[in-house]
């Protein structure tokens, strides 16, 4: 039986602080595909950006691991990039200068000058971002400014995008086109994304499958729900779709279920 692209194997995550000790996550085993779109969703503080942390190598697991390509995760890399709802761009650099610092640092021994200019505006041609190539980021919307994040996220050629709420500070409208522009990447690039969302809508609309967390401490995963929708999709035809509706009907009241029994305790 062949492994996963990218699995979570058994992992536990517990903090200590002061001699203090939380279980922030517990026995979390999941299968990434490659070629995935995976969201994770869950109430606040159950765990989403640690699970995250954890296989962007920016946090270590207390028990279990994390594989990716049948490589074992312990530390940052470029195969794993990582958009955060900030889009902790450098100010003082340009939209193209801001891609261009991720591309030379990956590549400079593998493209020419040339070749890693030519990479940089391809990028920023995916996100649509060409025309603002010399502005800088005080110059640029917040949705702009997440368009430079995902194009230099992508330049670094990642085996799995890592999105953490990339649109969660934005308006509906712009997030709308956001989700509607990573759509259209991830058909063009066929590239393997976990994302972690709030947004019921989002989930269903953007993923393959949806991870469904317990609420914390010790949170685990509750449920995965495959999403049934032949790509590429569209908003607007999916609105009446019967698996659209159940699979959105079956993640909120997961959701709702867990918060009722929160408020219960």
């Amino acid at each position: 039986m062949s492994q996963p692209y990218l699995k979570i194997d058994q992992v536990g995550k517990t903090f200590s602080r002061r001699g203090v000790e939380s279980e922030v996550l517990r026995d979390i085993n999941l299968g990434v595909e490659k070629g995935q779109f995976v969201s994770i969703i869950g109430h606040s503080g159950c765990g989403k950006s640690t699970m995250l942390n954890l296989v962007a190598g920016l946090t270590q697991a207390t028990t279990g691991g994390v594989i990716l390509d049948n490589r074992e995760v312990n530390s940052p890399g470029p195969d794993r990039a990582v958009v955060f709802q900030n889009h902790s761009l450098l100010p003082w650099l340009s939209v193209y200068a801001n891609v261009r610092l991720a591309v030379d640092k990956v590549f400079s021994g593998a493209k020419t000058r040339a070749q890693r200019h030519d990479w940089t505006m391809h990028n920023l041609e995916l996100v649509q971002m060409v025309h603002a190539r010399d502005k800088r980021p005080s110059e640029i919307s917040g949705g702009m400014k997440q368009r430079v994040g995902i194009a230099r996220a992508l330049a670094m050629e990642p085996k799995v995008l890592l999105l953490d709420e990339p649109f969660g500070a934005l308006d509906a409208l712009t997030r709308a086109h956001l989700q509607d522009s990573l759509m259209r990447i991830h058909g063009s690039l066929g590239n393997t994304v976990l994302m972690i969302t709030h947004d019921v809508d989002e989930a269903v609309l953007l993923s393959d499958q949806i991870v469904m967390m317990t609420n914390g401490p010790a949170a685990t995963i509750g449920e995965v729900l495959s999403v049934p929708l032949p790509r590429p999709r569209e908003r607007l035809e999916l609105a009446a779709d019967p698996a659209y509706i159940g699979a959105r009907e079956s993640v909120l009241r997961f959701l709702y279920e867990r918060q009722h029994f929160v408020e219960a305790a």
